[in-house]
């Protein structure tokens, strides 16, 4: 059978007729799938010498797993570049069908119910068990750059959230790219963030309870969703904000961990840099001229020094190959074009002390193999430096992403589970 014919109609916009829509996603899908079976199959007939703590030399189980899961990633992402190419649909929302693929989970312990703030989709999730008292609240902002994840891909986490902290959970569908850019998705963040705190007595929730919370992109959104909300007295008060593997700065591509970890699945900076330049709207062309330091002047780079030099880093941080780069001389076009990256809805690590000394506890996990990992270590030392109390969680066996990876079967890691027990732990003791 052939491909239907496909009738191009604008960048990002889906192009098949309705007719034929389903029979090219069936096709697809049978195909990803068939890929994805082998890899399974491959993975499960390792011998057991490399299973962890066997020998031989071979590599770890959990390694097998991540190699593993990087040809799953790619395989997607590639087939997206391809139905991109040939005007059938964009790169990120093929991505997005195929992550979506995976049936949801009930919880018999968890009510989940769908809604809509206005044109914004999330999803409620309340535990069955009765309570006499108001519950803690949580605001979920799933990650992805923008580019992946849903409100289905982090169901099963914010299931889990909802059942062990006893806890409401509004999980928020904010709008993602290519279609919306800068600020949309940020902006859908407050807005539902909003809705859900002038409606807490309808769910049941604690005033003095509420917490954000997010992972990559996400984790970025809670901040920025901190930050705006300190001038709404009218509004309950955030009571604390945990932020995993969370973006938190779009201006410096420099630090160690961006030299160290430039490769690493799922998360690269070609990755990266294709989520930050399609978010902000900006010529992938500049990539080399970002990279480099040349985008914002001098001063620019002098002024935010304090707060995003390497110094500012631990020193064991350091030790694997990373190497202080020069910057190279301002250039005045990429300037023009890039300096949208210092708005604090993209950067929110640079607010001045006033706004970050009135920001929340914070729980923050950081991933040793994390492209992001300084985002993290940076915004734990401005918060501890302005006395505001911070929880943080370090895993040494991480990566970006790991977290998603919660009830994957043969994909989960270990890392995933302890991430989201440290989280629990922090909303248990608030």
């Amino acid at each position: 059978m052939g491909w239907p014919e496909a009738r191009f109609v604008g960048p990002g916009v889906n192009c098949l007729g309705k007719e034929d829509e389903g029979a090219v996603w069936a096709k697809v899908g049978w195909a990803y799938y068939s890929v994805a079976r082998a890899h399974v199959d491959t993975w499960s007939s390792l011998p057991s010498s490399h299973s962890a703590g066997g020998t031989g030399g071979g590599c770890t189980r959990a390694q097998h797993r991540l190699k593993s899961f990087r040809p799953h990633f790619l395989l997607s992402h590639q087939q997206g570049m391809i139905f991109e190419k040939l005007r059938i649909c964009s790169m990120p929302r093929f991505v997005r069908f195929m992550h979506d693929l995976r049936p949801l989970k009930e919880d018999p312990d968890v009510v989940v119910t769908d809604l809509r703030y206005g044109t914004i989709p999330v999803k409620l999730y309340q535990p069955k068990v009765f309570s006499c008292i108001p519950r803690p609240g949580i605001v979920f902002y799933h990650g992805g750059g923008g580019v992946l994840g849903s409100l289905k891909t982090h169901h099963v986490i914010c299931c889990h959230l909802s059942k062990k902290s006893g806890s409401v959970v509004l999980s928020v569908g904010y709008r993602r790219l290519p279609q919306h850019k800068f600020p949309v998705a940020a902006r859908d963040c407050i807005a539902a963030t909003i809705h859900f705190l002038k409606s807490l007595n309808v769910y049941g929730v604690d005033p003095d309870r509420v917490v954000v919370c997010g992972d990559s992109v996400g984790g970025g959104m809670a901040t920025i969703v901190c930050q705006k909300l300190l001038d709404c007295p009218d509004l309950p008060k955030i009571r604390a904000q945990i932020l995993v593997y969370a973006i938190l700065q779009a201006v410096d591509f420099q630090s160690p961990s961006f030299q160290q970890n430039r490769n690493i699945p799922l998360l690269n900076w070609n990755f990266a840099f294709y989520c930050w330049s399609c978010y902000l709207d900006i010529n992938p062309s500049w990539k080399s001229t970002i990279m480099k330091g040349a985008h914002l002047p001098a001063e620019v780079w002098e002024k935010y020094r304090k707060w995003l030099g390497a110094e500012n880093i631990p020193e064991r941080f350091k030790k694997k190959s990373y190497r202080p780069m020069p910057r190279e001389p301002l250039n005045e076009a990429a300037y023009l074009e890039t300096n949208l990256a210092l708005d604090l809805m993209n950067s929110p690590l640079i607010a001045e002390d006033e706004v970050m000394s009135q920001l929340p506890e914070a729980c923050i996990v950081s991933c040793e193999y994390d492209l992001l990992r300084d985002h993290s270590l940076l915004f734990k030392k401005r918060l501890e430096d302005l006395g505001v109390p911070v929880t943080w969680h370090h895993m040494e066996d991480g990566f970006h992403g790991v977290l998603s990876t919660f009830d994957m079967g043969y994909l989960q890691f270990p890392c995933s589970t302890r991430i989201l027990n440290a989280m629990v732990h922090f909303l248990n003791k608030l």
